[in-house]
């Protein structure tokens, strides 16, 4: 058996297990000599440095800047048996005690701890216990497990045991999900998952936690604002109660359906595209009215089981309803008549170039310099004039082109102006906070005005 292989069975972390073993064989080291020993950061070298001071295996030498020393590794090895045979210790006579306490003939179970359907919580304190609990959820997972990293979670998943555990986890047949939001500098940690975890994005929820089997649930109630830091403020709610593991899946599912695929939302920040499913909101109702409607079926749907009725069957058989022929020759903007409205579906298409367009031009500091490039791409594309004015507030003035005046012709203009309001929404509202309105002038023109905050 190796010295890496011992220490690891006494506790000790892989990273910490890598630094005992470089600082048994250097007189002393700083900080950051032991990360370039280590390959990675400062910061993780201070945070093992720290964990292995508290058990007495680092001793610190004052100087400036501070260094570190560990005895050779098997006094090491030595002193962590020490720890564990003293912690063994303490609970055999803790053990023993509690067993002269108790009454033989008493029964040793009441029903608050017999009954497991009684639902349970506890508060955990600090990023390294609540990952510990995580570590033993995804242990213990049997069908599902489901964590919610919001836009940091994946880098602390990554800095604790509980990633190899849940990788585990995926590898016997635990489904696992992850809904992150997925930010630029943590992408690359999620490389680290094993390939069946399911990964989805969602810029509509920054809270984390998890949820095994339905049973057992953890919801982060404060996280330090920095997320490198050490989590030592870090504080969580666990539950166990198969009712609020329901109602806390049910939840993420709504979540998950919507949320977009990892594949998809890592384009942004590998490719610097936007390939996002676009969803397209139609006008409600009923569609089936409306489609019954069109085709001019006036029957009443039955209420309850008919005979049937042969000589009906064949009678009906291979005929094709004449309103369908008849909107089948209308051409696609009958589409119209089943509340499907083209326009509104043209604008949603607009906004979302708008959207890319703006994305694009996202190295651009300068908002004028940025409205100057848009104008510039928007006429060079030949869709029409922009323009923009302080008068009476700052606005964009926008002269859409008519390819025709046709009814059966298809609302490019709507298209046109969705790319405009996209382009300007994604820009000023996500940096600046503006609101963006739009109306048209007594010339036919599309004004957008934007409001900017005080």
């Amino acid at each position: 058996m190796q010295w890496r292989q011992v220490l690891s069975d006494a506790g000790l972390s892989d990273r910490e297990v890598n630094a005992v073993m470089v600082l048994s064989t250097k007189s002393s080291l700083k900080a950051s000599e032991l990360a370039k020993e280590l390959g990675t950061t400062r910061l993780d070298a201070y945070n093992s440095l720290e964990r292995l001071q508290s058990i007495g295996l680092v001793k610190t030498i004052a100087d400036r800047p501070m260094r570190f020393s560990c005895p050779p590794v098997h006094d090491a090895v030595s002193h962590l048996i020490d720890i564990r045979r003293e912690q063994l210790q303490k609970i055999e006579t803790g053990y023993e005690d509690l067993k002269q306490s108790v009454n033989p003939g008493e029964d040793q179970t009441n029903d608050e701890t017999s009954d497991f359907s009684n639902p349970k919580f506890a508060v955990l304190k600090e990023r390294t216990h609540i990952m510990n609990r995580i570590d033993k959820m995804a242990n213990e997972a049997e069908s599902e497990l489901t964590l919610v990293l919001g836009r940091f979670g994946i880098l602390h998943l990554c800095r604790s045991s509980a990633l190899n555990s849940v990788n585990d986890a995926s590898e016997r047949g635990v489904r696992i999900r992850v809904l992150a939001q997925l930010d630029r500098r943590t992408i690359r940690f999620f490389s680290q998952l094993h390939q069946n975890v399911e990964v989805r994005h969602t810029k509509d929820l920054e809270a984390q936690g998890a949820i095994m089997d339905s049973s057992e649930s953890i919801q982060y109630l404060h996280m330090e604002e920095n997320p490198v830091g050490r989590g030592k403020n870090d504080a969580a709610l666990i539950v166990e109660s198969e009712p609020f593991g329901v109602s806390q899946r049910n939840l993420v599912d709504s979540i998950w359906d919507e949320a977009i695929s990892f594949e998809a939302a890592s384009k942004r920040f590998t490719e610097d595209r936007i390939v996002d499913p676009l969803r397209v909101t139609l006008e409600g109702g009923s569609f089936l009215d409306r489609f019954r409607e069109v085709l001019e079926i006036d029957e009443n749907l039955p209420e309850e089981d008919t005979p049937f009725n042969p000589d009906a069957f064949l009678a009906s058989s291979g005929e094709i309803n004449k309103a369908r022929k008849k909107l089948l020759a209308g051409g696609i903007l009958e589409i119209s008549s089943f509340g499907i409205n083209l326009s509104d579906i043209l604008s949603q298409v607009g906004m979302r170039i708008g959207e890319e367009l703006s994305f694009s031009l996202r190295s651009i500091e300068g908002d004028i310099e940025f409205l100057n490039e848009m104008m510039d791409w928007w006429e060079h594309a030949g869709l029409g004039e922009l323009s923009y004015g302080i008068d009476p507030s700052f606005h964009i003035k926008a002269i859409l082109l008519q390819d025709s005046t046709s009814k059966d012709s298809l609302p490019l203009d709507e298209l046109d102006g969705g790319i405009i309001e996209g382009a300007l929404r994604s820009r000023f509202e996500g940096t600046t906070g503006a609101s963006i309105h739009r109306e048209m002038d007594s010339e036919g023109s599309l004004i957008y005005t934007l409001e900017m905050p005080d």
